[in-house]
């Protein structure tokens, strides 16, 4: 049976369609096409066969029920080089269909909305849109699916060209079909899924955003994936203003620097971060003093690192920051000027992200051997009050202030943390050692020599110190005691608190207890 080629056009994503079938009507393509898709091409001077023209049946059930049939699905799916589905195509006066034009109900758009009714959300589920995706997708031999507009082109250049489609791009077209069945079904049996209370499985969906050239290390093959959803305080979404591409080592340390940015609101804040812990970071009235406190904090560290503040980036700012070599900096904004002294430096990158406010529950996964951790995003960050003090002394005003500052920083550091603040700034970091009293030690002698660099002697210096899980012992007490720590925060909850608590007595140490902790492993 000769005829002339056929393109069955059904599609939600209305983008450059018209053109495109316009192109195919040039080059003596029919068009079958459905409800909404055929009064948009009518309108727009295109001639086109509706589908019960083809079926010889009505849409029913309020289009429920249209693409379902033989004369759609046989033309489809038969196989050309098999003459035995030939001869039954003839018998039953069905036509081959050479181009499937098909993409989705909005289903996704559909259940963000405010107040959708799940009524709403099952009359979005699209039933016979997949059918033919897949029915094409399936016979990618014979048939062009398309899905997606932005192929519109590639088909339409190589029709006018070759009088078809190649076999590369239909095989590269019937994969991308399957991928937008698979996205759109996870979606519904998320969405479903959830309205049943059901929770054994995990559906995850990211696109490439972009490959790295390693990871950790050189020998490591890497490449950076994109969550669907559009979140504050991610570097997906972030715009790059300056510098290389990011490295797989650089997400991960800026989107720990972001989580602690995350902390302080509109509270001017900056931290200066290397191997996913704070080196210094600090409060300020401005981005200008919030910057100096940092920096001051750890001048060393800090060197090569990454630093993030809540604050736009100015002029004056950028000056400050200009000479220290640094990998990256992050700020929701950069002044023109800013830029113009910083771009200088081709190397820096500069990013501006969305740090909006983000009231959601956010999930955390992490892959291990053969599985998936999730845990819910440790977003929740006490306010320390009096009634959580423990000792027989109480904090002043303003060690209660430093304690508050300490305890959002310490909970960004690799467990066991500890970390030694004194006006709004940090001066010591202990990360990631294997005992508490070992961490102590680090922050409280880089304090020591950080002060004593301003001729400040420590154990007259009042610092705070602030400790994300609970002490076993008193011993770390005493050793915060004998640099003179002012006050301590810390979450309590060991079976010898007692011990820790008299220990501050004895020494007059104001002691808060959070009742939360905050291990970052």
């Amino acid at each position: 049976m000769t005829h002339k080629k056929r393109a069955l056009v059904s599609v939600s994503d209305k983008t450059g369609l018209v053109d495109f079938v316009k192109g195919l009507q040039a080059l003596d393509w029919e068009i079958i096409a459905t409800g909404g898709t055929q009064k948009l091409l009518e309108d727009n001077g295109v001639k086109t066969i509706g589908i019960s023209e083809v079926t010889g049946f009505p849409e029913i059930c309020d289009g429920r029920v249209k693409t379902l049939h033989p004369k759609v699905h046989g033309g489809i799916l038969a196989r050309r080089d098999t003459p035995a589905h030939m001869q039954t195509l003839a018998e039953q006066g069905i036509e081959t269909i050479e181009l499937v034009c098909v993409n989705l109900y909005p289903f996704k758009q559909t259940i963000a909305k405010p107040g959708v009714t799940m009524e709403d959300a099952i009359e979005n589920i699209d039933i016979g849109g997949p059918s033919m995706v897949r029915s094409a997708a399936k016979n990618w031999k014979d048939v062009t699916i398309v899905c997606d507009p932005a192929d519109y082109e590639t088909v339409l250049a190589e029709i006018k060209e070759n009088g078809f489609t190649s076999d590369d791009t239909r095989l590269k077209l019937s994969a991308k079909a399957y991928t937008h069945t698979a996205e759109y079904d996870m979606m519904i049996s998320t969405y479903m899924r959830e309205k049943a209370g059901l929770n054994e499985k995990l559906f995850l969906e990211f696109d490439l955003k972009q490959g790295l050239r390693y990871g950790e290390n050189p020998h490591q093959e890497a490449k950076f994936f994109a969550s669907m959803e559009k979140v504050p305080f991610s570097l997906a979404t972030a715009e790059q203003l300056n510098g290389k591409e990011l490295s797989y080592n650089n997400i991960q340390d800026a989107n720990a620097a972001l989580n602690i940015v995350r902390e302080f609101g509109d509270i001017p804040f900056c931290v200066g971060l290397k191997h996913m812990n704070p080196c210094g970071a600090a409060i300020g009235k401005d981005v200008v003093d919030a910057w100096t406190k940092a920096y001051e904090a750890d001048k060393v560290s800090i060197f090569g690192g990454i630093v993030a503040t809540n604050c736009e980036v100015n002029a004056e700012v950028a000056e400050l920051m200009k000479p220290i070599f640094l990998e990256i900096i992050m700020a929701p904004s950069f002044t023109p000027e800013a830029l113009e002294v910083l771009c200088t430096k081709k190397n820096l990158r500069l990013l501006k992200v969305d740090m909006s406010n983000d009231p959601q529950k956010r999930m955390q996964y992490v892959s291990v051997n053969g599985g998936m951790l999730v845990q819910e995003l440790d977003k929740t960050t006490k306010f320390l009050s009096a009634d959580m003090c423990v000792t027989k002394t109480a904090p002043t005003e303003e060690q209660m202030s430093d304690l508050n500052f300490a305890w959002r920083i310490v909970k960004h550091v690799k467990s066991n943390a500890i970390v030694v603040v004194k006006d709004g700034a940090t001066l010591g970091v202990g990360a990631g050692q294997m005992n508490r009293v070992g961490s102590a030690e680090i922050a409280l002698n880089q304090a020591k020599a950080s002060l004593a660099e301003r001729g400040v002697d420590i154990t007259s210096a009042k610092v705070v110190l602030g400790s994300d899980g609970f002490f076993p012992f008193g011993d770390s007490v005493a050793a915060a005691a004998k640099f003179g720590v002012a006050a301590i925060v810390q979450p309590g909850g060991s079976v010898r608190d007692q011990e820790s608590i008299d220990e501050a007595d004895k020494n007059g140490i104001p002691m808060l207890f959070t009742g939360m902790r905050h291990f970052k492993h």
